[in-house]
């Protein structure tokens, strides 16, 4: 399988974070076969080691990282982090995985959940995007429908789990929980307002449109992976106190009559989607890669028109599965 059957060199950036944690754990499971980690993160969190395949690494300080003679490297450390090192890293002839804002929208660059559109990955590709967590959640329920009768308008919230927001917004659920429990008033550091015990319909900064940025992310991604700018998309993005796995409740018009039963249908066989007729929630999915369809009814009020509930593990599918997917995808056509 082209250089994912040779022994490889690869490198996290982000390494220290949750989703680099569960990064490493994905890549194990699925038997990637690395024969050198290099973790790489910022100058504080330079000084640890981490435990993984067969052996013990320490982390070493991204900026201060020569690149050469790394064949994979996985970003996720953020958007600035990306900007000023993927260059880097591919000049010095890595084959990159971004898994930041950085360049999800670059018209060069392919914007990849492998389930739908992996073709997309060539032998020549050294750059891939890895979507939103909450826009992979929301594509693989939608791509069977567009793919059958086409979509015309989607309206979308989003309910998204703290560790979304990172291993400090965890923290600060935990803490928040705790004071809650001991009838003490919980301090709010992380996230604009208390999440535990709550819901935050603020994620990201508010723009000129009077959307955040998270939801113009979820609206431009689920365009740009469906290979459709005609799909409109209204989205809502809402923090909840769960601690992994994002949800959307989904109404979206079709562009042809489907029944309720071939929609059904289409999920089934649809490769990492699943129908489920029980009520599927973030807790059931957490540590799963498919994302799992309930809750379908027709909408009396819109012809042609459907609504339904999809829920998928943001820190695997959402990110680190869907990243590694796309890593094997690159060595497979190398």
């Amino acid at each position: 399988m082209g250089d994912k059957a040779k022994p490889i060199t690869l490198a996290i950036v982000g390494a220290t974070g949750v989703v680099g944690h569960a990064m490493v754990e994905v890549l194990e499971e699925r038997r990637f076969p690395v024969c050198e980690y290099v973790p790489l993160a910022t100058e504080l969190s330079s000084h640890k080691k981490i435990s993984a395949f067969g052996g013990e690494w320490q982390v070493r300080d991204a900026y201060k990282t020569d690149f050469r003679g790394i064949d994979y490297c996985l970003f996720t450390a953020g958007a600035p982090v990306s900007q000023a090192l993927v260059p880097k890293a591919i000049e010095a002839g890595c084959r990159v995985v971004d898994n930041t804002t950085a360049y999800r929208m670059d018209k060069d660059v392919p914007l990849v959940v492998p389930e739908i559109n992996g073709s997309l990955v060539e032998s020549r590709t050294r750059l891939v995007a890895c979507p939103n967590c909450t826009a992979i959640v929301l594509v693989m329920a939608l791509a069977p429908i567009s793919r059958a009768v086409g979509i015309d308008r989607v309206v979308v919230t989003s309910f998204q789990s703290v560790s979304g927001a990172g291993r400090e917004a965890l923290d600060e659920l935990n803490a928040q929980t705790a004071a809650d429990t001991r009838g003490e008033r919980p301090s709010v550091k992380t996230l604009p307002k208390q999440i535990a015990f709550n819901c935050l319909p603020l994620i990201g900064d508010i723009g000129p449109s009077g959307y955040t940025k998270e939801e113009e992310k979820i609206a431009e991604e689920t365009q740009k992976i469906l290979g459709d700018a005609a799909i409109r998309v209204v989205p809502t993005a809402v923090r909840v106190p769960s601690r992994v796995g994002h949800a959307v409740s989904v109404s979206a018009e079709l562009r042809a009559p489907l029944s309720l039963d071939d929609a059904k249908a289409l999920w089934r066989k649809f490769d990492g989607v699943r129908y489920s007729d029980d009520i599927p929630t973030p807790l059931e999915i957490a540590g799963r890669d498919e994302v799992v369809v309930g809750r379908l009814r027709a909408d009396a009020t819109r012809p042609n028109a459907i609504v339904f509930w999809a829920v998928g593990d943001n820190l695997r599918k959402g990110a680190a599965t869907n990243s590694v997917q796309i890593a094997e995808l690159m060595a497979s056509r190398s």
